[in-house]
């Protein structure tokens, strides 16, 4: 039987949840705590090192024009999904060391001659266009503007979902439940 990931009990089904961007099995109890997110069946499109919460973002905004239409989805009703930091946070293309590579290849520069204009090591170059590192904040952005390319996933800002009013802020106290 499995157990939920968050309180550890034993329940026969648990739900896919994203609490502060995991993906996590809940069982019922425990899935208040975050968003019932949907997951996608086919998982050969998930990002390179990244976590499952990121592939199952990056699968969806490909497909369906965003991550915030895919994560609201589920047998939670009508119930409206919270937005969490990760929703403004650009996620990296599945694609990005083919990106990279070719791009610098359409420009006809070497790995090195790339390296020496964005004042980087061409070790760097050649592990992120093997896909093996990330780009940095920093590095990527070099890459883009020399390369005149985007690294980054195509995700619509969709805030018609968001309901907070204008000034309201949630808070500590808004989100704990406390045990007395």
């Amino acid at each position: 039987m499995p157990q939920c990931e968050m309180c550890g009990n034993e329940r026969p089904s648990l739900t896919t949840v994203k609490v502060e961007g995991a993906e996590l099995e809940l069982c019922d109890d425990c899935k208040e705590f975050g968003t019932e997110v949907r997951t996608e069946s086919s998982s050969s499109q998930s990002t390179k090192y990244s976590t499952s919460s990121s592939s199952g973002t990056s699968t969806s905004s490909g497909s369906s024009g965003g991550t915030a239409s895919s994560a609201s989805g589920g047998s939670s009703g009508g119930s409206r999904r919270r937005r969490d930091m990760f929703d403004d946070m650009d996620e990296v293309a599945a694609d990005y060391d083919q990106r990279i590579r070719e791009a610098r290849e359409d420009r006809g520069l070497s790995q090195e001659d790339l390296a020496d204009s964005l004042n980087e090591k061409a070790s760097l170059i050649r592990k992120l266009e093997r896909g093996d590192i990330l780009p940095s904040d920093g590095v990527q952005k070099k890459l883009e503007r020399k390369l005149e390319i985007s690294l980054v996933e195509g995700v619509d800002d969709d805030d018609s979902e968001w309901s907070g009013g204008s000034s309201t802020t949630t808070t500590l106290g808004d989100v704990v439940k406390r045990k007395d």
